[in-house]
């Protein structure tokens, strides 16, 4: 009886121990189907080439939509007069010969890495104080709305911009520092005379083309849901809705594109970046850009307008259908974890995880479940971030939430890892402790985290 008591007890005290180490954790678990972060229009392919595959339920003559307008991102246009009709008119001022010159392989741009360095995907838009037309910005009088630091050999081209950077130390609440850099905006050159003491400098990097159809087929009723402008409900978080004129219709409408949400939809924004950033005409942009001195009408163009309605639509179609990558490592408990303070330290009340679409002309975009964590509203976002330039109805110190997915991709597909509208932060965490304005509580928060819970809230994101 001795032998069989001492037997019994052995293992009824392994299993107590067992147990009581087991109740110290719980595992967290996934969100089902939270690794598809565009639905339907979700892309598993996670190499350097994540961001440019179509959305994997288009119909086969889609497909070829699809690819006629991945053509005519890609392709680089041409001084006219040309052989090549189809693709002559570039500039004559201009910052990339193609769409690819600022949205490489369908990604991210970056600032200059070097003083003298051309940009790869970051311009800066021009005005002065007060409305133009039709609600929009005043250009500033000599070189308009953009710094266009290219042109046709034919004309000397605006200038050359550049970056400096000062570097601003920030300490977490253990101790640790981390060294921002704060840039400054100077022309060393500029060849059509001094720009107005009161010019207003917007730096804007090229963002990511995934997703953006499904941005676009978000109803306008769920997006004002999320507004609360006023703060009523006293979360410090007042996310507001910019209203921009729609050129095709003629009025105003909501605006959901752009690091102001100056865009109302992506047929206008692809129109605008086809004018601004390569000088090329359209229906709805048909005016060349030129500086004071200079007379657009004695250039040859590439006809009027240089590219037809029916390219318009293929290339927005193209910017419309581009897959999201899937989530990887979602079920990684360290990312779960992250996920867990990345809610808890309030980063969704902008960054707002699921959202539903709704009905669009293209069938392939309706009704699906996303996860883009965003809200598609504008935030003040402080001081350090403003460019003080007005922008419809969004402050200079506003900008619009811009979405998380593909995030962890951008130094796959770019080798870079920079963020920010203006590129400032050289990762995720310099991009978090650069957040102000409504963002200052969750960015006190993260400062107070532990160096492993900062970790974990980097993976979380850097899966997306």
């Amino acid at each position: 009886m001795r032998v069989y008591y001492k037997l019994f007890i052995l293992p009824l005290l392994l299993f107590i121990t067992s147990c009581n180490t087991d109740d110290s954790y719980t595992a967290l678990t996934p969100e089902i189907g939270e690794e598809l972060s565009g639905g339907d229009n979700t892309s598993f392919n996670f190499s350097a080439e994540a961001f440019g595959f179509a959305a994997p339920n288009l119909s086969f003559e889609e497909r070829v939509t699809f690819g006629v307008g991945n053509s005519l991102f890609n392709q680089s246009w041409v001084t006219a007069p040309a052989s090549t009709t189809a693709r002559d008119g570039l500039g004559p001022f201009f910052n990339a010969r193609n769409c690819s010159g600022c949205h490489f392989k369908d990604g991210r741009g970056r600032a200059s890495a070097f003083a003298g360095e051309l940009s790869h995907g970051l311009l800066l838009r021009l005005s002065t104080p007060g409305t133009g037309v039709n609600g929009g910005n005043l250009p500033e009088p000599t070189y308009g709305g953009q710094f266009q630091d290219n042109s046709i050999l034919s004309q000397m081209d605006e200038g050359i911009f550049e970056v400096v950077y000062e570097p601003k130390v920030v300490t977490y609440s253990d101790g640790t520092t981390v060294s921002l850099r704060s840039p400054t905006y100077t022309f060393p050159l500029l060849n059509y005379g001094a720009m107005v003491n009161n010019v207003q400098i917007s730096p804007r990097v090229a963002n990511q083309m995934i997703g953006l159809g499904l941005l676009e087929a978000v109803p306008e009723t769920t997006i004002l849901a999320l507004a609360d402008p006023f703060d009523t409900n006293g979360d410090g978080i007042s996310g507001k809705a910019n209203y921009v004129y729609d050129i095709a219709s003629g009025t105003n409408t909501l605006g959901r594109f752009g690091w102001k949400a100056n865009q109302p939809n992506l047929r206008q924004q692809v129109a605008g970046a086809f004018s601004g950033d390569i000088g090329i005409s359209s229906s709805l942009f048909p005016d060349e850009n030129c500086p004071t001195g200079v007379d657009c009408s004695q250039i040859p163009n590439g006809g009027t307008p240089e590219i037809d309605n029916a390219n318009l639509d293929k290339v927005t179609f193209y910017s419309s259908t581009l897959a999201v990558p899937a989530r990887r490592n979602f079920e990684d408990q360290i990312v779960l974890e992250g996920k867990q303070l990345f809610n808890e330290i309030s980063c969704t009340s902008c960054h707002v995880a699921l959202l539903q679409t709704g009905n669009h002309e293209i069938a392939a975009l309706s009704n699906q479940t996303i996860r883009p964590y965003t809200d598609l509203l504008l935030h003040d976002m402080g001081d350090d971030l403003a460019d003080n330039t007005p922008d419809f109805l969004a402050t200079g110190n506003e900008w619009r939430t811009p979405p998380l997915w593909g995030t962890g991709l951008i130094e796959t597909v770019n080798d870079h890892t920079n963020l920010l509208h203006d590129g400032r932060a050289r990762n995720v965490e310099e991009a978090i402790l650069w957040h102000g304005g409504e963002a200052s509580p969750a960015q006190e928060r993260f400062k107070e985290l532990s160096s492993s819970e900062r970790s974990k809230i980097i993976a979380f994101i850097n899966s997306l």
